[in-house]
């Protein structure tokens, strides 16, 4: 079997640890737009990886966009509804498990897996490898958390952290492994 590849998560995220509000709304990150994606390793991120994994309900946010951000990028959706491509992305059902490794066995190397029920099943799966939290100074009070109940404890070691000037505090994480 191919090598596991890397799976990054890459998330805003509100101080109380939501990713959007109830009705999947993102409004509420355009109080840190001053910070230039460059400064804040998104475009790198997005250069490195090469392809995204999204769940359905962010797929539908992101189509909302004025413009398709991830021109370029093969990008893989978890859904059990029919999905019209409108660029070139393709539906998978299934496990998240038996996507990562068939992604593998195509040479694919880094995966950027986008949205919370996508990363919820990684994280229950043990395959995120590295996990850039975003924390956005405001408080929604509700949403969609990014993190559950039912997720199995799993320790994380600090790679990098730092503070923008919007206010926005970033933390990136690896998945610890033994001898760390």
């Amino acid at each position: 079997m191919a090598s596991s590849p890397r799976v990054t998560v890459f998330l805003g995220i509100s101080l109380d640890g939501y990713l959007a509000r109830d009705d999947h709304s993102l409004d509420w990150l355009n109080v840190v737009q001053t910070d230039p994606p460059e400064d804040t390793g998104y475009a790198d991120l997005m250069a490195s990886a090469d392809v995204l994994v999204m769940g359905r309900a962010t797929y539908d946010v992101v189509t909302a966009f004025p413009e398709w951000p991830f021109t370029g990028k093969r990008v893989v959706v978890l859904t059990h509804r029919p999905l019209d491509g409108q660029h070139h992305e393709e539906g998978f059902q299934g496990a998240l498990v038996d996507l990562v490794e068939r992604l593998a066995r195509e040479g694919h190397r880094h995966i950027y897996l986008d949205g919370g029920d996508a990363v919820r099943q990684a994280l229950r799966a043990g395959l995120v490898t590295d996990m850039t939290l975003s924390w956005v100074p405001v408080v929604l009070g509700s949403g969609i958390a990014l993190f559950g109940r039912d997720l199995p404890e799993r320790r994380w070691r600090l790679v990098s952290s730092r503070a923008f000037p919007s206010g926005l505090v970033q933390a990136t994480y690896a998945a610890h492994t033994e001898g760390d």
